[in-house]
């Protein structure tokens, strides 16, 4: 059977197809049947994945090595705008790396935004850091510079800067990261950016994190493009990632026996998952599209209502809409974010509140928390909505039950 062309990483991907013997299928969705239940983000597959894993097993390639996790660095670099990748076993073993390679250590200072996921600060927590919480701007959701500003102000005064700041693309979202730079230049700060929900996002006209000392992605399945599982550790400066593939090998020296000066890793990213996420990475920019046209006819189907409001988008960013994330004011929506999750849950549709805030998680108990409260609001009134690929018609479903709901 002759092969059939796929884009892969940006790159004809005829040369890791074309081999003797090997089935290879079109670069296009499979067709699915209709879903009793809608989840948030369900794994999305462009077609050409078994095509791509089918030639790296019949190469004999399993583990960390061979040439896909090679090929599949320099499609995300490209994708990611970073000249510099390492492809790694979870987004959450990139943000680990990221903190090594900025000498995060015992008793260091960390601070990142309190509305994210736990993988953002947990690594940091892990290695003996001590977390500190900011909290976001209420009009993008994202870590408040100017809270910030303020407390490297203060830390500065007192001789106790951060070893780390860690901005986080929620949701898509990106940071504020140019006013994030800015400050933590000053004092020189480096900064991590946890773009891990982001890939495909714009900032400013350019990609997430650009501009950051390191930045981090996901590739689990409930993400825009997923290998099933993964992440990628990413800089425009070769020696932190140079540094970071050595800790994600178990820190081997060059030497005929196994020398170790530190202890590292096995972070590596198999040849398997490396095979899925190149035959999905060529679909980003499409798949972005997908998700905004979802949030838009969220909007378009639900913003009349009273007390609902979607999350906002700042005129520098571009989202991914990851997830499309609406807030409800109970006294002039008629009913709680619960309940209409719960309503949601009754009529085979996965909703979720927004990220707990970390600084009111019993984990990071005594952490200190600066801001005004909007993190908490917003997990109070917030609900991500299904966001992955449905026909017009499973929306529906999802903005009937939610207009059903309102009693403004």
């Amino acid at each position: 059977m002759a092969a059939i062309p796929l884009r892969v990483g940006g790159e004809d991907a005829q040369r890791v197809l074309e081999s003797p013997g090997i089935l290879v299928f079109p670069s296009r969705a499979p067709a699915r049947a209709p879903r009793l239940r809608l989840h948030l983000s369900p794994p999305s597959l462009v077609g050409g994945e078994l095509a791509v894993l089918s030639r790296t097993l019949t190469d004999g390639w399993i583990a960390p090595a061979g040439p896909v996790p090679e090929q599949f660095e320099e499609a995300v670099a490209e994708a990611a705008g970073f000249r510099h990748t390492a492809a790694v076993a979870s987004g959450t073993a990139a943000l680990h790396l990221g903190y090594r390679v900025l000498g995060v250590e015992r008793g260091d200072e960390v601070w990142t935004q309190s509305l994210t996921f736990v993988a953002t600060i947990a690594p940091a927590v892990q290695m003996g850091a001590r977390p500190r919480f900011l909290d976001v701007a209420a009009e993008s959701w994202t870590m408040d510079p100017n809270i910030l500003e303020d407390q490297l102000h203060k830390a500065a005064t007192k001789g106790k800067l951060p070893r780390a700041v860690v901005p986080v693309d929620l949701y898509g979202q990106p940071c504020d990261l140019d006013a994030i730079l800015a400050v933590c230049g000053r004092w020189g700060v480096p900064v991590l950016c946890d773009s891990a929900e982001a890939l495909g996002a714009q900032y400013r006209d350019r990609p997430v994190g650009k501009g950051a000392a390191l930045a981090a992605f996901s590739f689990n399945g409930n993400k825009i493009i997923t290998a099933g599982g993964g992440g990628a550790l990413v800089s425009d400066d070769p020696a932190l990632i140079a540094r970071a593939r050595h800790l994600a090998t178990q820190a081997k020296e060059t030497a005929p026996h196994y020398q170790h000066e530190t202890t590292g890793y096995s972070y590596g990213m198999s040849s398997v998952l490396a095979a899925v996420g190149l035959a999905q990475i060529g679909a980003l920019p499409a798949r972005v599209d997908e998700r905004r046209a979802i949030f838009d006819r969220y909007a378009a189907a639900l913003s009349d209502l009273p007390g609902l409001s979607l999350m906002p988008e700042p005129a520098w960013a571009r989202s991914s809409r990851w997830l499309s994330v609406i807030q409800i004011d109970p006294k002039a929506f008629g009913a709680t974010r619960e309940a209409v999750r719960r309503a949601l849950d009754a009529a085979q549709i996965e909703s979720r509140p927004v990220w707990k805030p970390l600084h009111m998680q019993p984990a990071f108990r005594g952490a200190r928390f600066h801001g005004s409260g909007v993190s908490g609001q917003l997990f109070e009134r917030g609900l991500c909505l299904p966001s992955g690929s449905m026909t017009a018609e499973e929306q529906g479903r999802v903005t009937d039950v939610i207009r059903q709901c309102c009693r403004g």
